[in-house]
This record gives C-alpha cells, sequence and structure tokens, in this order.
C-alpha cells in the first residue's frame, strides 16, 4: 500500500453531501485515498466510478480496493472523456463528482516518469503512457520561440525567454537533470526558503506535454450535463491557472447551478502540518439547478 494522503478529505465529503445509495464518481483516481473514503462513506448502497489515464493506478487499485466488489469500477481514461465513460457505465445521473487535479504523489516519486527535478530521469512527463508527446520531444524540436511561450503561458515563468535560450543551447536534453543544469544556468541554483528555480518550468512543461488546461474545461463542461439536478461537483486544484478556470466555470456555468463557496476552500494549518503538499491546494464546488 502506498502512503497516500488525500487532501482536504473532510471538506471534500462535506461538499459532496453524500447519501448512502448515491452514485458518485472519482474522475482522478491516483492512490484511490477519496475513492475509499467515499465508497466507506456512501455504504452500504453507494456506488462509484473512479477514472484515472495512468495505467499504473488503476492495476493497483483493483487490488488495493478489491474488497468493495461490484460497488466500485475502474476505467483508465482521461477525465475530459467523462460524459461518454458515464453513458457506457450506466452512471447517468450523478449524486456527485469529485477531481483533484495535482499530480499522484506516486507518480511525481517515480524517478522514471520525469515529473520532478528533485529525482533524477528521464524526461517523459506523461500521465498516460499510451500517448506520444513527451517532455524530451518538445524541448529537443520545438523552436526557441515556441518553447519560450510554453514556459511563459503555463508556468508564468518571468525569464522564460532566457530559459527557452539556454534549453536550446544545451540540446540534446534527455534527463531531469540535464534541464534543471539548463535552467539554473539562467536562474542560479536552490536558494534557502525561496522555491526551486526549476518549479515553473518542470509545471509549464507537465501542463503542455498533458493538455491539462483543455482537458479541464471540457471536464467540467461535460460534468455539469452528467450530473442530476442537485448534484454536486467539487474540485481540488493547485496552481491558479487551474483555480482561475474553475472559478470562471462555476460564476457563469452554461448550465443552470450556483456555487457553493463564495471564496476558495484552503487546508487548515494542521493539515499542512501533517501533508505539506495541501499547502496548495484550493477546493471549489458547484451545485446544479
Amino acid at each position: 500500500m502506498h502512503t497516500h494522503i488525500p487532501v482536504l478529505l473532510n471538506e471534500v465529503m462535506q461538499y459532496l453531501n453524500l447519501r448512502s445509495d448515491g452514485r458518485y464518481v472519482d474522475a482522478t483516481f491516483g492512490a484511490g485515498g477519496h475513492t475509499r473514503e467515499l465508497l466507506e462513506r456512501a455504504s452500504p448502497g453507494g456506488r462509484v466510478l473512479a477514472i484515472d489515464q495512468d495505467e499504473s493506478a488503476i492495476a493497483q487499485g483493483r487490488i488495493d480496493l478489491q474488497s468493495y466488489g461490484s460497488r466500485l469500477e475502474l476505467v483508465k481514461a482521461n477525465f475530459r472523456e467523462i460524459e461518454s465513460i458515464v453513458l457506457e457505465h450506466g452512471f447517468v445521473g450523478l449524486d456527485g463528482i469529485l477531481a483533484d487535479i495535482g499530480v499522484s504523489s506516486m507518480m511525481l516519486d517515480d524517478p522514471l516518469r520525469g515529473f520532478s527535478f528533485m529525482r533524477e530521469g528521464p524526461l517523459d512527463m506523461r500521465m498516460d503512457l499510451d500517448q506520444p508527446l513527451t517532455a524530451a520531444d518538445v524541448l529537443n524540436t520545438y523552436n526557441e520561440k515556441e518553447i519560450a511561450n510554453i514556459l511563459f503561458n503555463y508556468g508564468e515563468e518571468r525569464r522564460s525567454r532566457q530559459i527557452a535560450s539556454s534549453i536550446v543551447r544545451c540540446r540534446p536534453l534527455s534527463r531531469t537533470t540535464d534541464l534543471t543544469r539548463a535552467i539554473e544556468r539562467v536562474l542560479g541554483g536552490r536558494r534557502f526558503g525561496k522555491i526551486h528555480p526549476a518549479t515553473r518550468t518542470f509545471q509549464a512543461l507537465r501542463i503542455f506535454v498533458n493538455d491539462e488546461l483543455r482537458s479541464l474545461e471540457k471536464f467540467l463542461d461535460s460534468s455539469m450535463k452528467v450530473l442530476r439536478p442537485g448534484g454536486r461537483l467539487v474540485l481540488v486544484s493547485f496552481h491558479s491557472l487551474e483555480d482561475r478556470i474553475v472559478k470562471n466555470k462555476f460564476r457563469a456555468p452554461d448550465v443552470p447551478g450556483v456555487a457553493l463557496t463564495r471564496k476558495v476552500i484552503t487546508a487548515a494549518v494542521d493539515e499542512i502540518h501533517r501533508n505539506p503538499r495541501s499547502r496548495s491546494a484550493r477546493l471549489r464546488a458547484w451545485e446544479k439547478a
């Protein structure tokens, strides 16, 4: 079992307003912490459809949560496809949908996935290993201006042009350490108490490679359609680009409904102490009219 701590767990469950016979989707299964809690709290009759684009997460979930039997269905897919998935599995008229759109700690901690500048590994960064485009493809084949635009638009990196120039000069790049060194040539090494200078570049590449922002928009639109009236959508995001999309969508949705969170919900001090990754978590919830 993974020592996985799902973020904002009680707040997520509170906003989902669980029913003992409800039907729910965990659109980002990960290590299964939220799904397990859904199944426990919506017992005995509640059912959960869990989605993840990472094959290894689904395989592990089949082992870890097999005791829940037919109350749980696990599907390998991108959550942007939620509409066709719930139709296919007979889960229409959902009581609640949850998505925690941070990178799962299992992915971050696996050096072979290349998500983290803290661990040396190949420059991969694909959440779905069946997709062709990797971070190395982008860094080695895109021109300097294209790379600069990615870093600025998806990482809000102010020195995107200088970093892109350094990346092009350092080609070919194949390892996470190659990229970190190219960034440090511009920004210097780690400064105590500050975020690592490579953070924004790694974030930008990950978001671009996995087309995360467009997937999120499509997921939100589709989720609102497949909820029953009174059904709830709960989103946990981890940076301002995602949170802005969620906030705007909840404020002016295409489907009638109301935002349940006037202000964003963040983790309490004791949760941040127990689980530092919850520091940047932001929860918003919406209810269909």
